[in-house]
């Protein structure tokens, strides 16, 4: 088992609490942030497969997470059926990154990092000139809008989006992955295929964004649809990914929890100052936590378990002294 992967155990008291969260709390505010930190978990995990996994830093991520709320929204505010509204966007968005990848992919570095910067830019440029108006949920959708539903969607989404990372993570195609991230040159002169790992990181992260997405379009009451396409979220997506750990399972899910609730305290609390403080925190957490919270869980974890097995030892040595002296008072 991976050290950066909880237990299956530790991860089904979490799935358990969760669910328990939608079940047993009617609180609104607590159940939107539940949502938003989830929604930006599954983007944060769909990025770190590229990223992390392939070493292919993104810019442009939220292009898919747009088209993934765009469509959604479409699709079943026309009347399809919600399930169906969200295949129907993975598969386009599967499709159309295919097709993108192919040119983006030759580019390497900083070159495929301004690529898709660039691509980002002119897909939020078009969207906003395609699409000026505002998208506001009818009038019987608003009265049959509920919490739990979409709490629960968000949900599943970021179950399915965290078990196909940890499945890729140990599977072939995501070891490929690693081994061009480490050094493509190295992993192409031992027989793996950098361009087709590269591409296959590129379309399931994008697939995987749109999921998160599609929870976006179907969670909002109303919102501009070039907003979805915005770098924000791109950017947003990257910083949960560094604070939480790159590469790492776990990472992203800390790192989102981290984000969403400290940006919402700092905002009630710092409201003028909050992007200085938030800010200064990342820096010091980046500085500080080189491999993010997780590795920094790591740290702690190592230096209480070298504590824990050098006590017994002290603590027998102590207890070999006494007996000893028992025995010459005796």
């Amino acid at each position: 088992m991976s050290r950066s992967t909880p237990p299956i155990v530790g991860w089904l008291v979490v799935l358990a609490i969760t669910i328990a969260l939608g079940l047993f709390t009617g609180n609104e505010r607590l159940l939107t942030l539940a949502i938003q930190t989830y929604t930006l978990a599954a983007l944060a995990t769909s990025w770190n497969i590229l990223g992390g996994f392939a070493g292919q830093v993104s810019l442009g991520h939220a292009a898919f997470f747009g088209l993934g709320a765009l469509l959604t929204r479409e699709l079943w505010l026309g009347g399809r059926p919600l399930p169906l509204a969200i295949l129907i966007a993975l598969v386009v968005t599967a499709a159309t990154a295919a097709v993108v990848g192919v040119p983006m992919l030759r580019f390497r570095g900083i070159y495929f990092s301004v690529g898709t910067l660039a691509l980002g830019v002119a897909v939020f440029i078009t969207a906003g000139n395609l699409r000026p108006g505002i998208s506001s949920l009818p009038a019987e959708a608003l009265r049959a809008y509920e919490f739990q539903g979409r709490y629960y969607t968000a949900l599943g989404v970021v179950a399915v989006t965290v078990a196909i990372s940890a499945w890729l993570r140990r599977s072939k195609t995501g070891l490929g992955m690693m081994a061009v991230r480490e050094d493509e040159e190295a992993a192409s002169a031992t027989g793996v295929n950098s361009f087709a790992h590269k591409m296959a990181a590129f379309v399931i992260s994008a697939t995987l964004a749109a999921l998160a997405g599609a929870v976006f379009g179907y969670f909002s009451v109303s919102y501009y649809p070039q907003f979805p396409f915005s770098v924000t979220w791109t950017f947003d997506a990257i910083t949960v990914v560094f604070v939480g750990g790159v590469g790492t399972i776990i990472g992203p899910l800390v790192g989102a929890v981290f984000y969403v609730v400290g940006r919402d305290l700092l905002s009630s609390t710092f409201p003028e100052v909050q992007v200085i403080v938030f800010g200064v925190l990342f820096i010091l957490v980046v500085l500080l936590l080189p491999g993010g919270f997780v590795e920094g869980g790591h740290r702690v974890f190592a230096a209480l378990s070298r504590r824990g097995t050098a006590q017994p030892t002290g603590s027998r040595a102590e207890g070999e002294r006494e007996t000893m002296e028992g025995k010459e008072s005796v």
